[in-house]
């Protein structure tokens, strides 16, 4: 069964059985109401009993069939959960749905709410009988899940990453329309994005006035749509005389070239933290550019496998927006650095997470104070 055919009833079930594969066989699970009469924003009482124990636990399933997102949290559970607390207190609110983000699930621990996703997401915390279940699953949503709004504007694509990139490297207040101005994109479109954001508590807007920006998270949910090495999207070479070299290659190209190209990935994470070493040598290059005369200009040599340079084609004009110098040799800027290691593979999402961790302290050394000090993006 897919995400768009479950129903209230069989998102119940199946919840219930993960959840019974999860205890054991000495554990029984006992619905105090019949799971089928669940509906959009019903309850069911759950009973947990283990063999050869007096005592159960008592769960109040609330089952979402659209998800649940951040701010459904804040204000529809956090209002459950304290007139749970005040009617009983050793009643557990656990959340079953198809699946939840990172940023949905690290909220509801925080708060001590349980949740189980169909995508192996678990957090279950019951004082009596004591039980600690915690599993990560799948950290994308499965491409069939049902959405609250099928509008609705996701943080999917190079338009998206260029307002991320904005509201990550520039310090709020600002509104709406100054957005779309900076950014070339459509007062439409970033409205659209905006609401979606303030639905994943990413952004805090008093009226139409943007007042913080929760910019780690945005960062991390942009990166959960995105795959840096998409096929296609970057070739492989070799840098013959070693990586060393080929940056001192970089550094000589005339000032037209340097401005088209800029070094990001496991490198640029390097320089601010240096959590590893080593890793394929990555190196965003502007569309307008030919990537073979770029290569024999840097010396690099095509090949089959084994390549230890990767020349990306950046798919919009903000991947190149803000670089800066590094020995004389453009990177892209430290958000863009973060959002590509998240991307990335192996062990690049931990350098990701490690240059986030730094620029939490040293945000005045690369954010910019307004939204007025950037020049006015030209509309596509």
């Amino acid at each position: 069964m897919t995400a768009t055919e479950l129903t209230h009833e069989s998102l119940f079930d199946q919840g219930m059985a993960r959840l019974a594969e999860l205890l054991g066989p000495s554990w029984q699970l006992t619905p105090r109401t019949d799971g089928k009469n669940a509906r959009p924003g019903g309850d069911a009482l759950v009973n947990v009993h283990a063999e050869g124990e007096d005592s159960y636990g008592q769960l109040l399933v609330d089952v979402k069939l659209a998800g649940v997102s951040p701010r459904t949290v804040e204000e529809v559970l956090l209002a459950k959960l304290d007139l749970l607390r005040q009617l009983n207190h050793y009643t557990t609110l656990l959340v079953i749905t198809p699946w939840l983000s990172r940023q949905s699930q690290k909220l509801l621990r925080s708060h001590g709410i349980s949740y189980l996703d169909l995508m192996g997401n678990v957090s279950l915390r019951v004082p009596r009988p004591a039980i600690v279940i915690h599993t990560e699953g799948a950290a994308r949503a499965p491409q069939d899940m049902p959405r609250q709004s099928p509008s609705r504007t996701t943080l999917a694509g190079p338009k998206a990453g260029r307002l991320v990139r904005l509201l990550t490297d520039v310090r709020p207040p600002y509104r709406a329309g100054e957005l779309a101005r900076a950014s070339g994109l459509s007062l439409g479109y970033v409205s659209r994005l905006l609401d979606t954001l303030e639905d994943q508590l990413l952004i805090r807007r008093d009226g139409r006035v943007i007042t913080s920006v929760d910019w780690p998270d945005l960062l991390r949910a942009r990166a959960e749509k995105e795959t840096l090495l998409r096929k296609g999207s970057y070739s492989g070479l070799l840098a013959p005389n070693g990586i060393a070299a080929l940056i001192r290659r970089i550094r000589e190209l005339p000032a037209s070239r340097l401005a088209d190209v800029a070094v990001t990935g496991t490198h640029a994470a390097h320089t601010v933290a240096p959590l590893s070493a080593g890793g394929q040598f990555m190196l965003y290059v502007s569309p307008r550019v030919d990537e073979d005369d770029l290569a024999d200009d840097l010396g690099l040599l095509p090949v089959h496998e084994n390549a230890d340079t990767l020349l990306l084609t950046a798919r919009d004009p903000s991947v190149l927006a803000r670089t800066r110098l590094v020995g004389q040799v453009p990177h892209v800027a430290l958000s863009q650095t973060a959002l590509d290691c998240l991307a990335g593979p192996g062990r690049m999402p931990a350098e990701g997470e490690a240059v986030i961790e730094y620029m939490k302290g040293h945000q005045d050394h690369w954010q910019i104070s307004g939204i007025h000090d950037l020049p006015v993006h030209p509309r596509n």
